[in-house]
């Protein structure tokens, strides 16, 4: 993607002094600083093309590369001497580098510190708490019909002792003598140097003088949290919802990350869910099915008449239209899928059976159409050998 024009990103006329330069960056670079906007992607973004279009501008030769060749100016092969220094094509330096140059921060009491409260690099740097995920089980009716929930779990919260600052009242922080501020260490693996957070300051680049004596300086402390969720109507087994704001406290005032609940819903002992639609195996006496007549049949909103044809055979599905699962996004209803069993009697008193035997005696082929059909189709099988 195409950088934009470095004179637009600072908002100034092409021909602008180095002194409107630098004010338009000390206003905008205010304005989209991290600190001022915790958790705000494109602010951050818009903070990162700051530094960069004001580290080209404000130097004399990089800004008349610039003008010459624009952004090419600093690719590989390029031909100029890169923003950051080194062969062409090296990076850029921190923004946050480059904003504490400009106003005079990095060594505490500056105008840095007065605009965001002291420590320079602790709220940005000081990383966003890790999600939690919570495993939920509800019944097949709750989500059927929608419900909520309380939910209780531990989790590293945001310590009360000092309010999440890591230090004991008065205590001052200091710059981090491992990363000295920046959050990370650099370690030689071969060819490649690897970095990752400071172990001494945890990534916030500041370490208290006088660590809280309940968190020991973390600003965090394992705590019991109740949070209560709304299961919505027609939820599916496996979904996920998200509880922003509810998972692990940040170090030393971070942001709270989020709780992920996975919703597992218990098997029901009639129903059987296919997407929006339920399906549920009925048995129908054999007289019924043959003669036809009424069976009650079981919903989630309570029973319901279902007309059975006569002659209806083993297997035979009948709908019954919005008497499913309700969808989760509102679209509707699905329906209640009932496949008939045809029952036929185990236990047989004598009278009973002599009837069934006449009934046998009475019946031919013409009554057993799927018989007749099959038989049919094995003799022409049996044929053609």
């Amino acid at each position: 993607m195409s950088k934009r024009d470095c004179y637009e990103v600072l908002g100034v006329e092409r021909g602008a002094s180095a002194d409107d330069i630098k004010k338009s960056y000390r206003k905008l670079a205010i304005k989209f600083h991290p600190d001022k906007n915790p958790g705000d992607a494109s602010a951050e973004e818009k903070f990162k093309e700051l530094g960069e279009a004001y580290e080209i501008l404000s130097d004399d030769q990089k800004r008349a590369a610039y003008d010459r060749f624009g952004h090419a100016a600093f690719a590989p092969g390029g031909g100029a001497r890169p923003p950051g220094g080194g062969a062409a094509g090296g990076g850029f330096h921190d923004p946050r580098d480059i904003f504490e140059s400009v106003f005079g921060g990095g060594g505490g009491g500056g105008i840095f510190d007065s605009f965001f409260g002291g420590g320079a690099r602790q709220t940005e740097q000081a990383g966003r708490g890790n999600d939690l995920r919570y495993d939920l089980e509800i019944d097949f009716e709750e989500a059927a019909r929608g419900s909520e929930k309380e939910v209780a779990f531990n989790v590293l919260d945001t310590c009360q002792e000092c309010s999440g600052r890591g230090g004991m009242a008065g205590s001052r922080d200091e710059t981090c003598p491992t990363c000295h501020g920046r959050g990370q260490v650099a370690h030689s693996r071969g060819f490649f140097t690897v970095a990752s957070t400071c172990p001494r300051c945890n990534g916030a680049g500041r370490v208290v003088t006088n660590p809280c004596r309940k968190c020991g300086g973390e600003g965090r402390t394992q705590q019991r949290r109740k949070v209560k969720v709304r299961i919505p109507a027609g939820i599916d087994n496996g979904s996920r919802l998200r509880s922003s704001g509810h998972g692990e406290a940040g170090v030393r005032g971070g942001p709270h990350g989020d709780l992920h609940i996975i919703v597992h819903v218990r098997d029901h002992e009639i129903f059987v869910r296919q997407d929006d639609d339920l399906l549920c195996e009925v048995p129908v006496q054999f007289t019924i099915a043959a003669l036809g007549g009424e069976i009650e049949v079981p919903t989630l909103r309570g029973s319901a008449r279902l007309k059975i044809p006569a002659g209806t055979q083993y297997g035979t599905m009948f709908r019954l239209r919005g008497q499913g699962m309700p969808n989760v996004h509102g679209h509707g209803t699905g329906d209640l899928l009932v496949r008939v069993q045809v029952e036929v009697p185990s236990k047989l008193s004598r009278p009973l059976r002599d009837k069934l035997e006449e009934f046998a005696g009475l019946a031919n082929d013409e009554a057993y159409p799927l018989r007749k059909s099959f038989l049919d189709k094995a003799k022409r099988f049996f044929g053609a050998r």
